[in-house]
């Protein structure tokens, strides 16, 4: 092969939640520098909050994203209830697992649908999908059955799909009846063979990109994204009220958002991460009924994030209807939180990774210093390492195809900047 040099400009990124570009310089068929940038405007939620009363900052703070903004409320309620001694009931962290599978169900299913199934089908769009063929029209209705399904179960337990309202600090302010309950349980059973069609799509999707890094993730006992103990995949655990002592931020000059490293450098968060470390507790529904896609995992193939994806959606749905099917809940009688200084930590896994929140609460109950740390900054090191790779590996493809192979790169990860599918403005010089 002739050695191969390319100057790739990528100046904004169209269609996106935010903003970011990419700059690429191959010298002799190597990448000589890669620049994956976030410009989105930095907009300061943590100073904003300051000198306000801690029982509203999970209101305010979920305003920082809309499509995981219950993941904020939820990083935020734990992390408060730390610094104030709070520990939540056992009903309580029922119906924040049930908060925290509603949001995955309906966040899954929007990327996994909307923004990666047309690159499985070779589609531009999901508006391309043909309403007269059989397949790509139930295809559709399944899509956004799924993702109504994960909508309905945040409202009924969370008072909304986006910035909820019932979830506070303690406790929750509405609890859902045995009626409601039970009418949830049959939509759940309804949307549940739908996930195996959007398994076996993934599964038998062919595209990889495979490079040694670090997986990392929160824990837990049954996998329901909330309290647990930190890990990766070189076999380091530390307490989440540790993390701080083993992340390093790094100053990226050229992107709006810093980035982080762990001890051993760059690593991956998200559901690939957990579905690595995690899945012997998956829901034994799941655990029976995917077998098959399970055993891919442990997987180093980061399209398989994808796939993991989907499993955690099955996973969110078995785990509901246990807890709908099992639980009367009743709504408790709750004390106002006796305000007093304090620091909490909260770490929770959000639909894209590992999310980290810490607070610092004066004696009114004041916030007098917040901390916000998303998976997206986690990661944007470990996508440009994979663009690199990936870039130098398949040099032999044609620029437009490179192009969209960079796009779908970008798109496994599922960043809190993807809003549609194509996004990549490239100026090949």
């Amino acid at each position: 092969m002739h050695n191969i040099d390319i100057d790739l400009s990528l100046d904004g990124l169209s269609k996106i939640e935010g903003h970011g570009a990419l700059d690429l310089k191959v010298r002799d068929s190597k990448v000589e520098y890669i620049k994956f940038m976030i410009t989105e405007p930095r907009r300061f939620y943590t100073t904003a909050v300051e000198g306000k009363s801690c029982l509203a900052a999970p209101a305010h703070m979920s305003r920082i994203c809309g499509t995981c903004s219950i993941a904020h409320t939820m990083c935020c309620i734990e992390a408060i209830e730390k610094a104030l001694d709070i520990v939540p009931s056992k009903e309580a962290m029922l119906l924040k697992k049930l908060t925290m599978y509603g949001m995955m169900i309906r966040d899954h299913a929007l990327h996994l649908y909307m923004f990666s199934l047309p690159d499985v089908l070779n589609k531009d769009s999901i508006l391309d999908l043909d309403e007269s063929d059989q397949k790509e029209n139930e295809l559709l209705h399944q899509a956004f059955e799924i993702k109504a399904a994960g909508n309905n179960l945040s409202k009924l337990v969370a008072g909304r799909a986006v910035h909820a309202t019932h979830p506070t600090i303690g406790g929750f302010l509405k609890v859902p009846s045995a009626e409601e309950s039970k009418a949830m349980v049959a939509e759940l059973k309804k949307v549940r063979p739908y996930i195996f069609t959007l398994l076996d799509i993934f599964a038998r999707w062919e595209m990889r990109l495979e490079r040694e890094t670090t997986f990392m993730a929160l824990v837990t006992d049954d996998f329901s994204f909330l309290d647990g103990t930190i890990q990766n995949s070189k076999g380091h655990r530390i307490e989440e009220k540790s993390y701080a002592d083993h992340l390093e931020n790094v100053v990226i000059p050229y992107s709006n958002s810093t980035g982080y490293k762990f001890e051993e450098g760059n690593y991956f968060v998200g559901a690939l991460s957990r579905l690595n470390l995690n899945k012997a507790s998956l829901h034994n529904g799941t655990k029976r009924d995917a077998g098959k896609y399970l055993a891919m995992f442990p997987s180093k193939n980061i399209f398989h994030n994808d796939l993991a994806q989907a499993i955690e959606i099955l996973h969110s749905i078995d785990h509901s209807i246990e807890i709908l099917e099992n639980t009367v809940f009743s709504l408790e009688k709750r004390q106002p939180p006796k305000m007093k200084p304090g620091r909490g930590v909260g770490v929770i896994e959000a639909p894209r990774g590992t999310l980290y929140y810490l607070v610092q609460i004066g004696e009114k109950g004041e916030i007098v210093n917040a901390e916000v740390i998303v998976p997206t900054q986690q990661n944007q090191i470990n996508i440009e390492n994979d663009i690199k790779a990936y870039v130098e590996q398949n040099l032999h493809l044609s620029k437009e195809m490179l192009t969209h192979r960079i796009e779908m790169i970008i798109r496994a990860y599922d960043p809190c900047m993807s809003c549609a599918t194509h996004f990549l403005n490239i100026n090949w010089i």
